[in-house]
């Protein structure tokens, strides 16, 4: 089979188009494994250990301003109750993909 440009151009939409699908499935099975416990499936923080540790809901608008970058920094090295070393265990991809699973929650 001859393969011609308009072949690997559809090709190419097709896989850019799923990557986002991917990326955001991957983050929601990392929040639900490592956040949700206490951040809540809705990103609101009401769960009982969310609530022991005060944590953030997610829609807040301090929150929802904040870039990616400062997310990020915040799973990284810990903030307030929210220990380091939940992002120690996780990958930077696993992070960014967090991250951009929580931005779906703001929503």
């Amino acid at each position: 089979m001859k393969l011609n440009l308009k072949h690997v151009a559809v090709f190419c939409i097709a896989a850019s188009l799923a990557t986002p699908a991917f990326a955001q499935n991957a983050g929601a099975d990392t929040y639900k494994a490592k956040c949700a416990m206490c951040h809540g499936a809705d990103g609101l923080g009401n769960t009982p250990a969310g609530k022991n540790m005060k944590a953030a809901s997610f829609k807040d608008p301090s929150i929802v301003k904040a870039p990616d970058a400062q997310l990020i920094a915040a799973v990284k090295n810990g903030k307030g109750k929210m220990p380091a070393s939940i992002g120690a265990k996780l990958s930077e991809d696993q992070i960014k993909s967090v991250i951009a699973y929580v931005r779906t929650l703001q929503k």
